[in-house]
């Protein structure tokens, strides 16, 4: 069986004007899990202090409708029942694992660069040939992201994340300028990395360079999964 990390943010603090908190953001973790279950995946939470909170305006009902809904209402959906359990990365074997699907959420902002135990279960799992993937913010999870040598991971490689342009429109550039907060694109240029500019901020896109995959928004969030799967069928 394909066994799955999906790596969730720890950070569950403020971040916007209106007072809400930032975490990780609902569909980015939902969504991946969703497909990964329905194709046979074995998905396993971890996060770098085995804690995290959802993203208020993730799960607010002007945002989150439909079937989204109904999981995140229902205490004993597939997801709520397996989100419940989320391991401390110093818990986890890399070995144990095929994929790696770092979720988003502005919180992996915060502590993904520092997440030094999510790092090395990722930089195992690149090195032993197997799909790393990260979706929305989760590229921040490639800030300071080093291989056994020391090396920079994504140098030189094709990446991308949630746009400068994206964070404009939610009016966010400032606060995360306030917090000294990096975006995907400035992680990606901060690392030596070609961040790739999707055609819209809100649509799916994803770009896939080797064993890396990555996407743009919320909206990307399964077919990262998708595409982090099929290089394990390869």
């Amino acid at each position: 069986m394909v066994k799955a990390l999906i790596a969730l943010s720890s950070y569950n603090g403020p971040l916007y004007d209106d007072g809400a908190k930032t975490g990780v953001f609902f569909v980015e973790a939902s969504h991946p899990w969703e497909y990964f279950h329905k194709n046979g995946v074995e998905v396993t939470f971890v996060s770098e202090d085995g804690t995290f909170g959802w993203d208020e305006h993730s799960i607010s009902e002007s945002f989150l409708q439909g079937d989204d809904r109904k999981v995140f209402e229902d205490s004993n959906s597939g997801f709520n029942q397996a989100v419940k359990v989320v391991k401390k990365a110093s818990e986890v074997n890399a070995s144990d694992y095929d994929i790696f699907f770092a979720a988003g959420g502005h919180a992996a902002t915060f502590d993904f660069p520092k997440a030094q135990g999510l790092h090395k279960l990722a930089a195992e799992i690149y090195a032993s040939g197997k799909p790393v993937s990260a979706v929305c913010h989760g590229p921040l999870i490639f800030d300071n992201w080093k291989d056994a040598n020391g090396d920079i991971i994504v140098r030189g490689k094709k990446i991308t994340g949630f746009t400068d342009d994206g964070e404009k429109q939610l009016g966010l550039t400032d606060i995360l300028k306030k917090y000294d907060l990096l975006t995907p694109r400035e992680t990606a240029e901060k690392n030596d990395a070609l961040y790739v500019e999707p055609p819209s901020p809100w649509e799916s896109f994803v770009v896939v360079d080797g064993n890396l995959v990555s996407g743009v928004n919320p909206a990307s969030a399964t077919e990262t999964a998708q595409k982090a799967l099929e290089l394990i069928s390869k």
